[in-house]
């Protein structure tokens, strides 16, 4: 029955995989095209190619991780094993922050508030973004030898009977838990300020426009609305991958197999996957682009039959 569920869940891993670095890899494609040409990208376009980036990084350790653990353990070695939780802490991060920026990003180039200090930040918008990246690498820098720390000690199970060690593994694991959930909700939050934010200067605009006659089916109110099913996006599937995270690391056993845990590591694989694609929608440029590649492709297997 394990092994079935295993293969089940292997399956899913690898689908995920696919399908986020699909849409990951188009991304930095076709903005990398762009900016190949001549042409100046963004800073949105710049924040999502780098944010496709950190998503493949993730993807990878995420399914190598996998694979080591279910398949193959004599493979995990202590510094395979540091090496790959690196590349998740560091790829982890900068996802969750480059989405954060772009949901800044969205608030300060749309929302309209009559705020000295908002005009100030609005006008500033890049230099903010860039002053936040800067800070939040205060977390990773925290974060970073407290995973090193409980990866240590997880490997030191044939010293488990020693009350120092089992007591410092789980003085390590506490402290792991601490810093990923901080890590987790100050992105969070922040990103549902800017939603708030975000619907309160649609609201004033709608009133705006209702005073004046002008209806509300304006450029003004579609890119609110845009901006905010982007943002939306996010936290729906941030809340799912932060309780698959958070439960499935609570559900670790040292590093042997465990069924709950395993199954939230494949619902919490859904943020990075899906989302990405919603991103692509989301987004005129690479929508066209992906629309352009479909029917290509669709005039290709015709061709073909």
């Amino acid at each position: 029955m394990m092994s079935l569920l295993l293969s089940i869940l292997s399956i899913l891993v690898i689908a995920e995989f696919v399908v986020g670095n699909f849409a990951n890899v188009f991304i930095t494609l076709v903005n990398g095209i762009d900016w190949v040409k001549g042409q100046k990208l963004s800073c949105a376009d710049g924040i999502l190619t780098a944010l496709a980036v950190s998503r493949i990084g993730f993807l990878s350790s995420v399914l190598l991780n996998w694979y080591a653990i279910v398949y193959n353990l004599a493979f995990y070695s202590l510094e395979v094993r540091i090496i790959v939780h690196i590349i998740w802490v560091v790829s982890n991060h900068f996802s969750l922050w480059f989405v954060v920026s772009l949901s800044i990003l969205y608030l300060l180039k749309i929302a309209n508030f009559s705020s000295l200090f908002f005009l100030h930040l609005k006008w500033k918008a890049e230099r903010v973004v860039l002053m936040l990246l800067l800070g939040s690498l205060v977390f990773l820098v925290c974060h970073l030898p407290v995973v090193m720390l409980e990866v240590k000690m997880g490997m030191n199970d044939n010293e488990g009977n020693i009350t120092w060690v089992t007591n410092l593994r789980h003085i390590a694991h506490l402290a792991n838990m601490t810093i990923s959930t901080t890590v987790y909700i100050i992105p969070f939050t922040m990103s549902l300020m800017a939603l708030l934010l975000l619907l309160f200067s649609m609201w004033k605009h709608l009133k705006k426009m209702q005073l004046s006659g002008k209806g509300s089916q304006d450029a003004g109110t579609k890119v609110h609305v845009r901006a905010m099913q982007t943002i939306i996006s996010f936290l729906l599937l941030f809340v799912v991958f932060f309780v698959a995270e958070i439960t499935s690391v609570w559900n670790s056993n040292s590093w042997k197999i465990n069924s709950v845990h395993m199954i939230f590591q494949v619902v919490g694989l859904l943020y990075s996957s899906c989302h990405s694609l919603i991103l692509i929608w989301g987004n005129k440029k690479l929508r066209q682009a992906i629309v352009l590649l479909l029917s290509q492709l669709r005039c290709w297997l015709k061709e073909r039959e």
